[in-house]
Formats: C-alpha cells, sequence, structure tokens
C-alpha cells in the first residue's frame, strides 16, 4: 500500500491491506489509507499513540471530527454496527503492532457529549470535557496531563471544565470499547475516552460556529501531544525531547500548494512601494518655495494590479481544507493581512488609508510615545547632529552592499538577492530580496556599516533564511512581521557598532509624528513640531513628514522604534536570537515556528548575521538580556 489514498470507494478491510498496514509500521512509513462507509486512517510515522473518532450511526455530529485531522495518528471511522468488525480487526492489528514496536500504546477517543441543559442556550458558553478511563490500570500520567491541559482552555475567556471518570465507562453513554478490558491489558493497550461538550454548534440547528471551533481545534491540539508526551515518557520506550515533536512532520501538497497561492497575491503588489511618492526632491523644493506653509502635493506609481480581482482571488483559496491547526492559524492571519493591505491600496490618497494603516499597524500607545519623549529630550539635537561628517554616496552603499552579499553566497551559492539605485526611492528600502538605494541618498561613513547590517544583515538575510524553507510565506513574512524585522534591524545596527544618538533620535521623531497624525495635525503642523519643538533639521522634518502622512497617512514608521523595544524585553526575558532569524516572522509567531522546528517542518537557518562574529557580540548580547533600555544602546550617552 502506498502512503497515497486506496481506492476512493473501499467494502471491507481486506487481509491484504491489514497485512500491508502491519508492514509498514514496522517499516516505520507513512499510512494514508482510505476506510469503508467514508473513513480514513493517517500515520504520519509509528507513534505509541493513536486518535479515535467514530461517527454516529444515527444523527449528525458536525464539526467533532476536526479535532482530529490535523494530528499525526489517527483513524476517523464509520460508528455503524456493520463496520465494526472491520474496524476491530484494522483496531488490533494497528495498536498491537504500536505497543510491540514501543511497549504500550495509548488510544484516545474523542466523542460529543450533550451539554448540560442549564447550558445550552443562544449565548456562548464555557467549554466542557468529561475524560473516561477503566479504573483497573489507567495511564496516570497521560490522564492527568491532558485534563490539565484540558483546563487550560478558554472560548470568550471562559475557562473549561474538566472531570474524570474512572468507571470504565459502564455508567456513561460513551462509545463501545473496541478491546474489552482484559484484552487491553494484554496487549499494553490504554484507552481514554474524551467526551466534548459541543459548543462549537448551535445545540439545534447543529450550525457550526467557526472562530469557537477553530479556538478548540488548537486548545485539543496542544492536550493531545501532552498527554502523548507524559505517556511516551512514562509507559513507552520512546523518549520525544518535546510534545511539539508528536505533531506532523510531514505537509500535504495540497497545503503547499496553498502556501504559493497566498504568497503569489502578497508578491504580486508592494504596499509600501506603492505608497511612496516618486516626486520627494520636488516637493521638498516646492515646500521651500512656499516658506513652509503648504504640504505639497505629491504622485505616485499607478497599480500594475486590481485590488478588487486580487480579493477575489485570496477568497477563493480553501484555507478551510488545511488540517493543520498552527499551519491553519498562519495562513488565516496572512490571508486577512493581505486583505487589509489591497484594501489600502484601493483607498490610497484617501482618509481612509489611515484607518488602514491604524489597522494594519497599531496606533501609537501612551508606553511607546512616552519612550519616543524621552529619547528626544535626552538626545540634543545639537550633540548628535551628523549633517556636517564625512558623507558616502549612494554608489559607495551600493558597492559595499554588493560586497556584503559575496560574503553571504560564498556560504550560500545561488542565494538570490540584489542591489539597485533608483530615483523614485527616499532612502534605503528592502522588497523581494533586492535592496533598492535613492540616488540622492547621503550617509555618514560612520553609519554605513551599521546601514548595510540593517538592510543587508537583516531584511536580505530572512528574507533569503525564509526562502531556504519549504513554506514560502517565511520569506514573504508571516503576518504582522515587519515589527520584530525593523527591532531586529536597529539592533543589527547596534551590533555593528554604529546605532547613533540621531539615529534614535530620527526613530522617535518617527513616533511622535505618527501620533499626532492620527490626533489630526496637518502637514505643517508636524514639520513644525519636529524642527521647532524636537529640534530637527528642515530637511528631516520634511523627510518623517512625508513619510507619514504619504498615501494618506502611514503609521509604519512608529513600528521601528516599538519593535525594539518589544525586542528588548523579550531579550530579557531569555529569548534566543537565532530562532527569529528563519525568515521574517513576528515574536508572536516564536512559539509557532518553534513547534514547527521540533516538528521539522522548519529548519534552522542557514545564515547569520555576520554582527555574530564581532568579538564584542557575546558582551553586548549578554548586557541585552541582563535588560537595557533603548538610551543605552547609544554611544557616547550618559
Amino acid at each position: 500500500m502506498s502512503t497515497a489514498s486506496a481506492a476512493q470507494h473501499v467494502e471491507t478491510v481486506t487481509d491484504e491491506m491489514l497485512a500491508s498496514l502491519g508492514g509498514r509500521l514496522v517499516g516505520q512509513k507513512e499510512i494514508r489509507m482510505e476506510l469503508p462507509f467514508g473513513g480514513v486512517l493517517h500515520i504520519d510515522r509509528p507513534l505509541p499513540f493513536v486518535l479515535l473518532y467514530r461517527r454516529p450511526s444515527r444523527g449528525d455530529d458536525p464539526g467533532t471530527e476536526s479535532f482530529i485531522r490535523g494530528e499525526a495518528s489517527y483513524i476517523s471511522a464509520s460508528g455503524s454496527p456493520k463496520f465494526r468488525p472491520d474496524l476491530v480487526r484494522l483496531f488490533d492489528v494497528l495498536a498491537g503492532s504500536l505497543a510491540r514496536l514501543y511497549g504500550a500504546c495509548l488510544v484516545i477517543e474523542i466523542f460529543s457529549c450533550a451539554p448540560d441543559t442549564a447550558a445550552a442556550g443562544e449565548g456562548a458558553v464555557p467549554p466542557s470535557f468529561t475524560l473516561f478511563a477503566s479504573h483497573r490500570c489507567p495511564p496516570t500520567a497521560a490522564l492527568d496531563a491532558l485534563a490539565r491541559s484540558l483546563r487550560s482552555v478558554r472560548i470568550h475567556r471562559r475557562p473549561a471544565t474538566v472531570s474524570v471518570r474512572l468507571d470504565g465507562g459502564t455508567k456513561a453513554r460513551v462509545p463501545r470499547p473496541l478491546v474489552g478490558a482484559v484484552e487491553s491489558q494484554k496487549l499494553h493497550v490504554y484507552t481514554i475516552g474524551l467526551g466534548i461538550s459541543p459548543v462549537y454548534r448551535h445545540p439545534r440547528t447543529g450550525e457550526l460556529y467557526p472562530l469557537v471551533l477553530r479556538s478548540l481545534q488548537r486548545g485539543l491540539s496542544r492536550a493531545f501531544r501532552r498527554s502523548f508526551f507524559e505517556f511516551s515518557h512514562s509507559m513507552t520506550t520512546y523518549r520525544p525531547l518535546h510534545y511539539h515533536v508528536l505533531g506532523r512532520t510531514a505537509v500535504r501538497k495540497q497545503v503547499l500548494e496553498i502556501d504559493r497561492e497566498l504568497v503569489g497575491i502578497s508578491r504580486s503588489f508592494d504596499l509600501v512601494l506603492h505608497a511612496t511618492p516618486v516626486n520627494i526632491e520636488k516637493s521638498w523644493a516646492v515646500f521651500r518655495r512656499s516658506k513652509f506653509e503648504s504640504m505639497p502635493e505629491l504622485y505616485y506609481r499607478p497599480l500594475a494590479v486590481d485590488p478588487d480581482h486580487l480579493k477575489r482571488q485570496l477568497f477563493r483559496i480553501p484555507l478551510d481544507r488545511v488540517e493543520d491547526s498552527t499551519l491553519a492559524f498562519l495562513f488565516r492571519q496572512k490571508r486577512r493581512e493581505i486583505d487589509r493591505q489591497l484594501s489600502m491600496l484601493l483607498d490610497r490618497g484617501k482618509r481612509t488609508f489611515l484607518y488602514g494603516s491604524l489597522q494594519l499597524y497599531g496606533p501609537v500607545d501612551p508606553e511607546l510615545l512616552d519612550a519616543a519623549r524621552y529619547l528626544l529630550h535626552r538626545l540634543s539635537p545639537r550633540r548628535h547632529d551628523e549633517s556636517s561628517r564625512d558623507l558616502i554616496s549612494a554608489r559607495d552603499l551600493e558597492t559595499r552592499a554588493h560586497e556584503e552579499l559575496d560574503v553571504y553566497r560564498s556560504v550560500l551559492p545561488g542565494m538570490g538577492a540584489g542591489v539597485e539605485i533608483r530615483d523614485d526611492i527616499l532612502g534605503l528600502l528592502v522588497s523581494k530580496g533586492t535592496l533598492y538605494i535613492g540616488k540622492d541618498t547621503r550617509v555618514a561613513r560612520s553609519r554605513m556599516e551599521a546601514l548595510i547590517e540593517h538592510e543587508v544583515g537583516t531584511h536580505i538575510l530572512t528574507w533569503v533564511n525564509g526562502s531556504c524553507q519549504p513554506f514560502l510565506q517565511l520569506s514573504c513574512g508571516f503576518a504582522g512581521y515587519e515589527e520584530l524585522q525593523e527591532g531586529l534591524a536597529v539592533l543589527a545596527e547596534y551590533f555593528a557598532g554604529g546605532l547613533s544618538g540621531t539615529r534614535m533620535r530620527l526613530l522617535a521623531g518617527r513616533v511622535v509624528a505618527a501620533e499626532s497624525l492620527v490626533n489630526g495635525a496637518t502637514f505643517v503642523d508636524v514639520w513644525r513640531q519636529l524642527n521647532r519643538e524636537y529640534g530637527f533639521n528642515q530637511r528631516t522634518a520634511f523627510t518623517i513628514a512625508i513619510r507619514i502622512f504619504r498615501a494618506g497617512g502611514l503609521t509604519k514608521d512608529a513600528i521601528y522604534l516599538r519593535g525594539l523595544l518589544a525586542l528588548l524585553g523579550y531579550l530579557k526575558k531569555g529569548g534566543e536570537l537565532l530562532p527569529l532569524l528563519v525568515g521574517k516572522i513576528g515574536l508572536e509567531h516564536v512559539p509557532l515556528v518553534r513547534e514547527l522546528m521540533f516538528r521539522k517542518v522548519v529548519s534552522p537557518p542557514p545564515l547569520h548575521p555576520r554582527y555574530m562574529l564581532r568579538s564584542d557580540f557575546e558582551q553586548k548580547l549578554n548586557a541585552l538580556q541582563s535588560g537595557v533600555a533603548p538610551i543605552d544602546l547609544v554611544t557616547g550617552v550618559r
């Protein structure tokens, strides 16, 4: 039997199927077998456990089967009495083989239990779970881990209730066990029944509540794996390093196709590039001629895509077919983000563009605003003015960036990345692995290495690392990845020894400008605030204001300082740096990426930033882990 599905319409379980099943289990091979009456046996790889779900022979049970579909080992079968003899034979071979391989096997059978009549109303009710196990020889460690984990499940902020019954289910309405108690002990097969109150559907019509169902899927998935982990260590010869190891390792072709479709739409446009004016230099001249009294008119690139058409494509992608709850969560997040970005393209140049920006990048919270004001107060504009220092041109930056990319190519030959000078770019910008440099860009020579680490050692490096993974989203970016990306990039400047007071003031100035924009300030108001109140020179104040007001109001620039603050907090709590470089992710994705790495779905990053080779890297990292404020990262302060 191949790993692909067997015949589409299976009428019975044959001796040949059972023999093939036993052989593939001993050979540690993947199994995907169609069963009679629409059932499926799925074994990602042989492990000392299996989930079981039997559809009721009478009536519907919508939603319940989905709780096992994303796991590494499960049987989804008909509960019809006609199929029971075949299912018992199949179960004997499966559970018996797994028990012989590992010394014991755990079966968790899930089913829906009727909720309490008092709770089964129209409103949201808390989840309820009932665990059933034999009182003769229960798998205590697994049972305790399952109950403990289920108690942490919450729906609408209401905690789950969990009860345990060690009566073998004889007094409760539970599915009849496939193997009797005596035979189970003989085979070293242990069974836990898990009754789930169907709060994920309407109590009368059976209509599903999709958001509740998804939340339960993720909570149950964690609970299953923690229970299997404890069972493995307490009753088998198998010793997994982490409960995440017990998730799926094989990624179905359909999931990879969905990933490609999402990324294809995301890569078909660049929101920031399309929101960046093409007439910035002329606008500066116009603004000066107006004696800084009126905002110049801004012009943008024509859209080469139809946002409405892309939205139709986006919502035709069948995300409901992704069984893996972790991947489904990431894909849904990305779809929501792309949808918002496309709406912003349609609103470019309108006031409503700002509302989309706030949805995408969030507002300026009081803590962030206080941090920005503190930096502007502490860092004197005169002391940290770099305008008169030795400057380098766009060509110099281009040459240095190519040199840096060549170093990385010596580690990863064939790496796709590039550098391009353009006359319609303000400063530096990385898009899809290419560093774009504005032709009029001039920066202090002392800042060159910091900029290279920011753009090449962070933005391009994470793009390349993500491109080496099976999921294209890691190069394109998980939803909300920019905040961590910019925080990492600013921290890279610190490791490179080039995070200056001027740079930190610039990041802080962007925050106060974004806050003023959201509160209704005009372009001229913001320019005056930056120039007269905070001491930025006229051109720098103009550049900050243009970046904030472009396309109708883009608050993205506030995430640089916010990302740095979040990253410093993460490191202080003991967070590691390397997992953040696997691709373009957010801090909220770190636990999910760790899970995928344990499951060998995602690999460690092949490229490490060159600042990690610096002699003072460990010393600086230790300082960050002990806890520092942004002001402590600036050289020459105190």
